[in-house]
């Protein structure tokens, strides 16, 4: 532990000393931990007048999110601003080829970018950590570094976890939030995404957390849906009131078929069909 937090400690060190250089800095804000933590320490290095934040919100994107994103700026006293996106218009998006994330990521810091440079702002930076960095199958990655937009989080070396702690150490409101990639993640590669389609995976996602459900993905397969639960979460909607609720529900949203996925959640199900993109 001592060691870990040692690490931790070196490498905030090295994330507010970069900081200092980038100023005034806009901070692509996605309300989730990676990029509240950046823009925690940016504020607090920088002051409110130097940074930016900037939440896209569009097609991919839930209105949960937003509100994340909106409470947790407000905490930080951040001066913040919401960029409307349309992915569904970005050119080859929404045929859903295995380089998706990389079209929508180069079309979002290209919003970026135009939107620093409207507000007077010099550096944009994102929160990739430096376990994000080493990974292969973060094709949105490429784009960051084809665009020269910083990523102080992986520049620093703070992992996922010492990213985590850090969020602790702030207090952070949204530090036990679960990772939660774009909506266009629940759809198996080269099955169109269409507005339709991203509403109902929305509204059935919904619908599961309120009932309680923690760790879940709804994936989308046309008129299929399969849902993926923690393994711990399985026994509880594998009862008959809860399927009777679950099924009702997702048919009314245009669903035929209801599956339960014996495997239960696991970031990434999808790749599993095709291997990485």
């Amino acid at each position: 532990m001592h060691e870990m937090e040692h690490i931790t400690d070196a490498g905030v060190a090295r994330l507010r000393s970069a900081l200092r250089e980038m100023r005034p800095l806009l901070v692509a804000f996605s309300g989730g931990v990676d990029s509240s933590v950046l823009l925690a320490v940016a504020v607090d290095e920088l002051g409110t007048e130097d940074v930016l934040a900037v939440t896209a919100h569009g097609q991919v994107h839930t209105d949960a999110e937003l509100e994340t994103a909106r409470r947790v700026a407000a905490e930080l006293r951040a001066r913040h601003m919401v960029m409307e996106t349309r992915e569904l218009a970005v050119p080859g998006f929404a045929a859903n080829p295995p380089h998706r994330c990389y079209l929508c990521r180069r079309s979002l810091l290209s919003g970026l970018i135009e939107v620093a440079a409207a507000q007077g702002f010099g550096t944009v930076a994102y929160g990739e950590n430096a376990d994000d960095a080493v990974r292969p199958d973060r094709p949105g990655a490429q784009a960051a570094t084809n665009h020269r937009v910083l990523r102080p989080l992986a520049e620093a070396g703070l992992g996922k976890e010492d990213v985590r702690a850090l969020a602790a150490e702030l207090g952070l409101s949204n530090r036990d939030l679960p990772a939660s990639p774009c909506l266009a993640s629940r759809f198996p590669y080269g099955e169109e995404i269409t507005p339709d389609a991203l509403r109902m995976v929305e509204a059935g996602e919904r619908f599961l957390k309120e009932l309680g459900f923690v760790s879940l993905r709804l994936r989308h397969h046309g008129r299929t849906a399969r849902i993926e639960v923690g393994s711990d979460e399985i026994p509880r909607l594998a009862t008959a009131e809860v399927r009777r609720l679950v099924t009702r529900k997702l048919r009314a949203l245009g669903y035929t078929y209801v599956t339960l996925d014996l495997q239960g959640f696991r970031s990434g199900s999808l790749n599993e069909a095709v291997g990485d993109p």
